[in-house]
């Protein structure tokens, strides 16, 4: 199989780069997703334990398992998923993203394998994974299928990929665009394309596509009245996450 060498697109990495000194800050510019992160972590710790039959109040549940997370940003979710004992690697095309990750996990006495790579050259080299998080990545690439089908390659028979995006439709631009960018200013103008945002019908044919079996999709929802964030099983209309398998 030929694809394309990469799905990075340059201006869009740009945007992180110049954000990354602010990672740590959970005031700073990436406010959301310190606010969304336990939700996150809820999600994606309950799925790997599922598939891999884990039991989440043991002594490091995922010990042995290899987990990639691609688009680490400066480590939210990879330090977390380290703790619980999974050996972990942590990648992002944006170069300044990497030492900025790597400080705060040796200051938080953690091991992880963080790389300025793109899922593309980490699959042409043959890394392959337990499960890989793909969280808010897929509406920042150039190929949306090309990515999610490097991000295939880069599971193991049986894998798993943890996926999450900003659904297209009115609701998703006066939130992530109208609201977080130009009235509450947690992100700079222009973080976000809307037109770039993804349907959950349109990944679950996306992820087909590129031959994963989608198994679950779940929507992030924020409450304004206790300002936090829950997961729920019907209301996908903003942020909104899936999981699929990799057949083997």
């Amino acid at each position: 199989m030929q694809r394309s060498a990469s799905t990075i697109d340059d201006a869009e990495v740009a945007k992180f780069q110049a954000m990354a000194e602010e990672w740590w800050d959970p005031t700073g510019k990436f406010k959301p997703l310190h606010m969304m992160n336990p939700c996150r972590l809820d999600y994606i710790t309950q799925q790997i334990a599922a598939e891999f039959e884990r039991d989440l109040e043991g002594d490091a549940p995922f010990k042995g398992l290899r987990i990639l997370d691609i688009g680490c940003g400066g480590g939210l979710l990879a330090e977390p998923i380290a703790r619980l004992g999974a050996d972990v690697v942590g990648a992002d095309a944006a170069e300044r993203n990497i030492p900025v990750a790597r400080l705060h996990a040796e200051k938080s006495g953690l091991e992880i394998d963080y790389r300025h790579t793109t899922a593309e050259a980490m699959a042409e080299a043959g890394e392959e994974f337990d499960a890989v998080l793909n969280m808010e990545v897929v509406e920042h690439v150039s190929d949306p299928l090309a990515y999610l089908t490097a991000c295939r390659d880069l599971l193991k028979p049986g894998g798993l990929q943890i996926c999450s995006t900003l659904n297209r439709n009115p609701k998703s631009y006066i939130m992530a665009i109208i609201g977080a960018e130009h009235v509450m200013r947690w992100l700079p103008k222009g973080t976000h394309d809307w037109n770039k945002f993804i349907t959950p019908d349109e990944l679950y044919d996306l992820l087909t596509q590129a031959g994963l079996e989608p198994v679950d999709r779940k929507g992030f929802v924020f409450n304004p009245i206790s300002w936090s964030w829950s997961i729920s099983d019907r209301d996908l209309s903003c942020n909104y996450v899936t999981a699929s398998r990799k057949p083997g």
